[in-house]
Formats: structure tokens, C-alpha cells, sequence
């Protein structure tokens, strides 16, 4: 089974706690703080495989978790790092984050590797927190929580030229008369439910890369049918071969197939609707009558084209198309379809717009991810690590801007559902 979309949940590992731990030794009666820092939680990678060609494997396994850090202990050993996760997906795949739909990572080159989410950070055990003043330190720092993400896997295939047109009109027949590939051939509508690759033989010219596209019908950009499946797979392709019966076998007129083809790839991409395109006037072998090949060939000289009358079924015309194709794709720029702009890369840092200070019924409220990893951090029952709170208020903004804000001494101030009462 071909499958080219789906979403999944992907998550990096926890960071491991920092360890509360002294020296202690026979002739030793106070030793040190000792304790190790956590090991920090696994990362999630994606990974292109040369020997996938669809995302069948993520159909039933959803989720996806990276390795936990483990905690640290005393004498100073640190706890063991998290397990990387490395998901493998066919060359060709992108990946968004499925609430913005953002383009979170292209991966279109052979044997490339992305970082998706970095894990969470090991939290530091006792033994950093001694000073001259503070010579044994009774609280650690918890690991950093890992990030956890739905995101939308979507294959788009990887071809120099695209077949297009309407069910039926003879697109994998021609995959099939220049290239080794086998597609399903038969004289009905969606003959061809997946997209079919083949490399095109040496007799039609220099080798490149054709997708036969299932047929797209009107309404196809707006989903109906497969049609948004279909188009997704066009858009990596440099030329599209706009293949068109001229038989009327169907019933349809062949300029008004054109227009209609053309009004789905405008619709569902301006990008793809500029593509390069060349019309192919297959079915010649059983055409009724010229004129519907000249009105067509009006058509292409309308729109400043090349056409090309061709049988699939025969042979006629393939030759010389595909030894044009050949030329064509030479003096095709290879271009990024897809545009990242400032890609993603899950973490968590320190700074002040990881928080925000909102007032509500006279009580100052400070949440946001850099409230929720410091408060994971302290041990408000130890007075040591209270007053590495207040250091840390300091050091990310927090105490500043509820100065802004209008704290005053007795307020009331709510850091991540713990209430407290400022004061100066």
C-alpha cells in the first residue's frame, strides 16, 4: 500500500534530576556536596532511507519517544545520557508541525539527517551550588521535561517530469512503453490510484526521472477525490508532460480538458501553475479527425507551448518526445519547491519571551515554559533552593517585569499555580 500523508507524535526524552548527595567517608565526618548531574534526554532526528519509498511504516505505530537521561548520584557521577531517536522516512519527505502547519524540515537529499526536537537538559546536582558561604548545599536542579509535538509527515516524490491529464487518457501507458516500470493498465477511470516512478530507458534519450500521476479531475484542489494526494506529487517536478486524448473516447473535448487540468494546478499552487509544460496529443492512432489535433495545436500556439502528437499503444511520436524531454530537462534549473523560512527546532531556553506577567482580579500571574521548567527545578520546602528561586527571578526577567507591571509589596504573585506574597 502507498502511503504518502499522515501525522504523528514525536517526543525527546526527560532530562535525568541532579543529585542531593555529601561525601561521606570513615575518617570523614562532614564531607562536601557530591551529588552528579542527570544525564540529558534523548533528541529526535530524521533520517532519509534510500529503501523506503512510502509512510506505510507510520499507518498503525504513532508515537514516538526518545530516550529518558538518567538521574545523577553521589561521588559525583553523572547520570547516563538519553537514547537519540532516529526516524527513518523515504527521501522526498517533509515534515510540519501539525498545529501551524509550518515547514518544519525538507528532506530531499540522500542520507540527510535533521534534528526535530532536542531532548531535555540534565538537571545539576548539589555539588554546583557550594560557595564559601554556603558550603553544603541541601537541594539539585530536576532534568528539563522533553517536548512532545504532533507533526505531519507528507512524501512527495522525487521525479524530473510529471505525467498529467485526466483519467484515462494513456499516462501509464506511456510510463510503461519508456520505462521498466509495471503500472496497472486498464481501460477505466483511476486505473491508477498511486503514483507510479520509473527512470526512463537510454533509447528515448539521456535517463531521467518520470511520475505518472493519477488522473485529476475538476474539483481535485479542492479535495474532491484523491485530489489533493495527487497534486501534493507534482509540485517536486521540473516539467510537466500534459498528456491529452484526442480520440474523444471519453466524450470530453480536448481544449476544454486543458483549461479544466489547468484550473486545478492554478487553484491549488500558482507555483505549479507556472511550471513548464508540454502538451502530448496521445490516442493519434484512433483520432476521428484532424481538426482535433489542430484545434489543440491553436491552443498550444495561444499559450506559447510545444505539442507533440503521440500513441501510446503504438509507439508513434515517443521517440522523438522523449529525445526532446531529455534536452528540455538539461535547461531546467533544479529548484527548492518547498521555501523554510527560520525552521524549527524544538527546545526550551532561558529568556524573556518564554514568559508572560498578565494581571487578573489584582493577582500577578506569571506563566509560560520558562516558568513551568524553573519551578520544576526548586524544592520550595528547603530554604536554599527558595532562595535560588529568587536568584533565578532575577536572572530571567521575571522580577523586572512585574516591576513593570506595578508589583507592589503584599501583592499577590501566582508562578505556575504557587502563590506567594511579594515583597521587596
Amino acid at each position: 500500500m502507498f502511503t504518502d500523508y499522515t501525522k504523528i507524535i514525536i517526543k525527546s526524552g526527560d532530562g535525568g534530576n541532579g543529585a542531593v548527595s555529601f561525601r561521606r567517608e570513615k575518617y570523614v565526618a562532614s564531607g562536601g556536596p557530591d551529588g552528579g548531574d542527570g544525564g540529558n534526554g534523548g533528541s529526535i532526528y530524521f533520517q532519509v532511507d534510500k529503501d523506503k519509498n512510502t509512510l506505510i511504516d507510520f499507518r498503525y505505530n504513532k508515537k514516538f519517544k526518545a530516550g529518558n537521561g538518567e538521574n545523577g548520584s553521589g561521588n559525583h557521577c553523572n547520570g547516563k545520557y538519553g537514547e537519540d531517536l532516529y526516524i527513518k522516512v523515504p527521501i522526498g519527505t517533509i515534515i510540519k508541525d501539525a498545529e501551524t502547519e509550518k515547514v518544519i524540515a525538507d528532506l530531499s537529499k540522500e542520507n540527510q539527517v535533521e534534528l526535530i526536537l532536542e531532548g531535555g537538559k540534565g538537571g545539576k546536582g548539589n555539588s554546583h551550588f557550594a560557595t564559601a558561604t554556603r558550603q553544603a548545599p541541601s537541594f539539585a536542579i530536576d532534568g528539563e521535561k522533553g517536548t512532545e509535538i504532533e507533526v505531519i509527515l507528507e512524501l512527495k516524490l522525487l521525479a524530473d517530469v510529471g505525467l498529467i491529464g485526466f483519467p484515462n487518457v494513456g499516462k501509464s501507458t506511456i510510463l510503461s512503453r519508456v520505462t521498466k516500470a509495471t503500472p496497472k493498465i486498464a481501460n477505466y477511470h483511476f486505473t491508477t490510484l498511486d503514483p507510479n516512478l520509473g527512470v526512463v530507458k537510454p533509447e528515448y534519450g539521456d535517463s531521467f526521472v518520470i511520475a505518472d500521476i493519477p488522473g485529476i479531475i475538476e474539483g481535485a484542489s479542492d479535495g474532491v477525490g484523491l485530489g489533493i494526494q495527487f497534486l501534493r506529487h507534482i509540485e517536486r517536478t521540473r516539467l510537466l508532460l500534459h498528456v491529452i486524448d484526442v480520440s474523444c473516447s471519453e466524450g470530453r473535448n480536448p481544449v476544454e480538458d486543458f483549461e479544466k487540468v489547468n484550473v486545478e494546478l492554478k487553484k491549488y499552487s500558482e507555483k505549479l501553475a507556472n511550471r513548464k509544460q508540454i502538451i502530448v496529443a496521445n490516442k493519434v492512432d484512433v483520432m476521428p479527425n484532424e481538426d482535433l489535433f489542430e484545434s489543440l495545436k491553436a491552443l498550444a500556439v495561444k499559450n506559447n507551448l510545444e505539442i507533440f502528437k503521440i500513441s501510446a499503444v503504438t509507439g508513434e511520436g515517443l521517440n522523438e518526445l522523449f529525445n526532446h524531454v531529455s534536452q528540455v530537462i538539461k535547461t531546467l534549473p533544479q529548484e527548492e519547491i518547498v521555501d523554510i523560512e527560520d525552521r524549527i527546532v524544538y527546545t526550551l531556553k532561558d529568556n524573556k519571551e518564554e514568559f508572560t506577567v498578565d494581571v487578573i482580579n489584582g493577582e500577578y500571574v506569571v506563566k509560560g515554559p520558562a516558568v513551568v521548567k524553573l519551578m520544576g527545578r526548586v524544592n520550595l520546602e528547603d530554604n536554599e533552593s527558595f532562595a535560588y528561586l529568587q536568584k533565578m527571578l532575577k536572572k530571567l526577567g521575571i522580577d523586572e517585569a512585574l516591576r513593570e507591571k506595578g508589583v507592589s509589596e503584599g501583592d499577590t504573585v501566582i508562578l505556575n499555580d504557587w502563590m506567594f506574597e511579594w515583597y521587596e
